[in-house]
């Protein structure tokens, strides 16, 4: 062991003035060594005077201090005996004579330390660790107090100041992170944003690309920090979409696209593709309501044999911001304010309105998030968009743009906004339950996927850009091509290990399918992968069942957290050839990205395009029934009036101005405002800097019946649609059994409900057994409701509150209601007409004809026509705003 470094003697000869320029620091600016003469910059901040050097013993000490003509145990090469692999040899350690000002302190802190550590000679405390009086009257420690204060520094270096490391030292026994929250408290106001490194960020509404339509660059370091904190913001839950449910089935082909495309699941007609689908919330936690006014995800994963195709879209086919720099902007408007952690799943709050009304852009997205279209009646029945513009690419490498399309064979239904907050109360699983028992009774969820096919010479005749993801492609323009319907067959058999451990990942694609240069769609490239690998614990996510495609798996990549594959044989890398070249790369049958030529020079900007932002947004207003209008504005004052500060309501009013004066008109007058003058026009005169370059296009379409719910009332099917009978005793047993039998055989879902469980007795003298009871089910969990005849000599559920209750909530909801026979005192006990004859122009309000013997039959041409009107959800001319008995 005589080689070991801490056996080698010291060595001699090394001068002070040597031994300190070893030793001597860098600058900060240059890196270059200081002159050993030189005391090193303290880099204190201006007009701070950096601490002296702490050359003074601690009062009373005992210590080493260089003595002039003393014998040095550690000899004069000083850099040796202070090394931080070998201590110096056992003795009095004393400086050389000549030694400097900092060498004299580091020995003296190396006899401090020695001094220190025999104090404690041994553990003063082991023989109190045994026996029970010492277990139950455990004894102090005993501290032995540092003969210099120097002892206790991780460094001697400590007193150097700087912006970064301070410019002081800690109080003796204090700990900083203990203090008040002062000492982490930021305020922004007054300052520039910058990255997370410090940097001015000099455009924070573009990311980085080449020309102002082309890719985004993977340079763009701004971008992806930004996004990539954002993912990482909540573990292990979703930051977005983290309230959801899911199932699985299959896509069905209804032909062969060989003209559009090469990708697997459109190869042959009956082609049937496994499918895995996840719907979800946006905003909410995962504990939240299902029925929030929110965006819809509606996110599907084909398992091909070409690999997984995830098609990651939501329920509307635009979206609130044009480039994905701004996603973490809306997000955190969105969520509950950071300062008291509300609303929880809920837009209706200043941050968000203020951060909308700031961004002109939204003005779209906001008028299908104020509409039906926000608070579906279920998953079921609700449309899925692709929301971004993809390629389509076929065997000649010839590409066509797309969008994408799912139409719900059930209809496109909504609830109305009453009817969504006694749902959250009532039954905040909603949604995730209609799902989960429409699939269990057979009543398999169906969509038809349709695809809008342009050229890309067409869309720049167009008034809108295709790369603007809060712009629509109306029909009229181009019109929808069904291609394949997709059915939902199989629910899950473990919601932890498929419904949340599942990834979507718009970066999954398959051959045949390509990008865009949609900005918005780029930066969800990058940020889908990201979170997935923060959220699933490494880079195998793809590893967990679920996840896993039916495709073949074959690559070089290895090892991280939660590896499941064994890869055999030595090679992990490519060309190889210990192992034949394999696995090798795939060549044309592979993916290859579209050739797409790219424009311009790197910067931050939008194409002038991009700059026009209400003509969709009127389009869709004008297109919207009387009711859906009225729904609208109704949304809009409920949001409004939640947010606290006059100044954003006044925003609001002054976007809107551009969409629809009466709209605006309407708006103003229930929020008790004058109007505003509109916010400035960016394609006019806006007195805010020059308007955007660029003749303003008058919009192709300025109204199309497709953006309304009514024009998609689905096939007239019940599709599940659950249907309350309202029981009691002595009720007519017959009849209702004849409408419990039309409804389920129509597909619906029929339902006895009572005041408790059991069984009811008929007037037969049989009984009907109750259900479900009206205080676990009320009147908002279902579709329409039954009503036994009951007059005023004859009352029995108009005396309950809770009956009352229910139907009241069935009635001002707008919902088919149908009496068994020719009266109803519960109807009138809610303020409906009670009568058949006060019931004329009521189109969803039914009333038997009774038997006028006991072997007449029922009198199905009503039933029948209360199953139609529930096929089409509800009737709105009932409606009224406020509601009123």
């Amino acid at each position: 062991m005589a080689n070991r470094k801490s056996d080698a003697p010291a060595p001699t000869g090394t001068s002070a003035k040597t031994a300190g320029a070893a030793a001597a620091p860098k600058t900060a600016k240059t890196g270059k060594t200081a002159p050993a003469t030189e005391a090193p910059s303290n880099g204190a901040k201006a007009g701070k005077t950096a601490p002296s050097a702490k050359a003074a013993k601690a009062p009373g000490a005992s210590v080493a201090t260089a003595k002039p003509g003393a014998s040095s145990v550690l000899g004069d090469g000083i850099g040796s005996a202070l090394s931080t692999v070998a201590g110096p040899a056992q003795g009095e350690v004393t400086a050389p004579e000549g030694a400097t000002e900092a060498q004299v302190r580091l020995v003296r802190k190396m006899a401090g330390t020695d001094t220190l550590a025999r104090g404690t000679p041994s553990n003063p405390l082991k023989a109190a660790e045994h026996g029970r009086d010492n277990a139950v009257h455990p004894q102090a420690g005993v501290p032995v107090d540092a003969p210099d204060e120097e002892v206790g520094a991780s460094t001697l270096s400590e007193d150097f100041a700087s912006d970064k490391v301070g410019d002081g030292i800690p109080e003796a026994g204090e700990n900083p992170t203990n203090d008040s929250l002062d000492r982490v408290r930021v305020d922004s106001t007054g300052r520039v944003l910058t990255t997370n490194q410090g940097v001015p960020v000099g455009d924070n509404q573009n990311s980085l690309k080449a020309g102002l339509r082309g890719p985004t660059l993977m340079e763009d370091f701004i971008l992806r920090e930004k996004i990539t904190h954002f993912d990482h913001e909540r573990i292990p839950e979703r930051v977005v979409h983290a309230r959801g449910s899911a199932a699985h089935g299959y896509f069905e082909s209804y032909g062969a696209l060989d003209d559009l495309t090469i990708a697997a699941p459109f190869e042959a007609a009956g082609k049937r593709t496994p499918v895995f689908v996840r719907f979800s919330t946006v905003a909410g936690e995962r504990g939240s309501a299902d029925t929030a006014r929110d965006v819809r995800g509606f996110a599907v994963k084909f398992y091909t044999e070409q690999g997984n195709w995830d098609l990651v879209g939501n329920n509307m086919p635009v979206f609130f911001i044009q480039d994905a720099m701004k996603f973490p902007d809306l997000i955190h408007a969105v969520k509950p304010e950071p300062h008291n952690g509300m609303p929880q799943a809920a837009s209706a709050h200043d941050t968000f309105w203020d951060f909308v009304s700031l961004m002109p852009e939204s003005t779209h997205m906001l008028m299908w998030v104020m509409s039906d279209r926000a608070i579906p009646r279920s998953y079921r029945m609700m449309q899925g968009f692709g929301v971004h513009t993809f390629r389509l690419v076929n065997a000649q490498g010839e590409a066509h743009f797309v969008k994408f399309h799912w139409t719900p064979r059930a209809g496109t239904h909504s609830l109305v906004w009453d009817e969504a907050v006694k749902l959250a109360g009532a039954d905040p699983d909603f949604h995730r339950r209609d799902l989960w028992e429409a699939i269990e009774a057979g009543q398999y969820p169906e969509w038809e996927l349709g695809l809008q096919v342009f050229t890309e010479e067409q869309s720049e005749q167009w008034s809108f850009d295709i790369l603007d993801p809060t712009k629509i492609v109306p029909e009229e323009l181009v019109p929808i091509r069904p291609v394949g319907r997709m059915v939902l067959t199989r629910n899950p058999d473990n919601f932890f290990a498929e419904t949340e451990q599942v990834a979507f990942c718009t970066a999954h694609i398959i051959p045949g399918i390509d990008f865009s240069n949609d900005p918005l769609l780029a930066g969800r490239i990058h940020s889908y992968l990201d979170t997935q690998i923060t959220r699933l614990g490494g880079a195998n996510f793809h590893e967990i069942p679920i996840n896993a495609p039916i495709a073949q798996v074959h690559n070089n990549q290895r090892d991280g957290l939660h590896r499941q594959a064994i890869p055999r044989g030595r090679v992990a890398y490519e060309p190889n050839s210990l192992a034949g070249g394999c696995p090798f790369q795939a060549g044309k049958s592979g993916f290859v990205s579209y050739p797409k030529a790219i424009q311009g020079e790197a910067l931050r900007g939008k194409p002038e395009r991009f700059a026009e932002h209400y003509a969709q947004a009127t389009l869709f207003w004008q297109s919207q029934s009387e009711a859906e209008q009225d729904h609208i504005v109704g949304a809009f004052r409920f949001e409004l009036t939640r947010v606290q500060t006059p100044a954003i309501r006044q925003r609001v009013l002054a976007m809107l101005r551009h969409v629809d004066e009466t709209l605006a008109t309407r708006l103003a007058d229930d929020l008790g405002m004058d109007l505003p003058a509109p916010l400035p026009d960016l394609l006019g005169d806006s007195g805010v800097g020059a308007p955007v370059a660029g003749a303003v296009q008058p919009p192709e379409v300025t109204r199309s019946d497709s953006l309304s719910l009514l024009d998609r009332p689905g096939d007239g099917g019940l599709w599940g649609r659950r249907v309350a009978l309202l029981v009691h005793e002595g009720i007519d047993g017959a009849r209702v059994r004849e409408v419990h039998e039309a409804v389920l055989s129509a597909g619906g879902v029929p339902r006895y409900i009572g005041h408790r469980l059991g069984d009811v007795s008929t007037a037969e003298g049989d009984v009907i057994p109750v259900e479900i009871t009206l205080e676990t089910a009320p009147g908002a969990l279902w579709d329409a409701v039954v009503l036994p005849e009951e007059t005023d000599d004859a009352p029995h559920l108009s005396r309950s509150a809770q009956a009352v209750a229910f139907v009241q909530d069935q009635y001002l909801h707008c919902k088919p209601l149908l009496v068994l026979g020719h009266d109803s005192a519960l109807l009138a006990a809610v303020g409906a007409p009670g009568s058949v004859d006060e019931a004329d122009g009521d189109p969803a309000l039914f009333f038997m004809d009774p038997p006028a013997t006991p072997e007449d039959g029922t009198d199905l041409a009503t039933v029948t026509a209360f199953l139609t009107s529930l096929a089409g959800h509800r009737r709105f001319e009932r409606e009224m705003d406020p509601p009123q008995r």
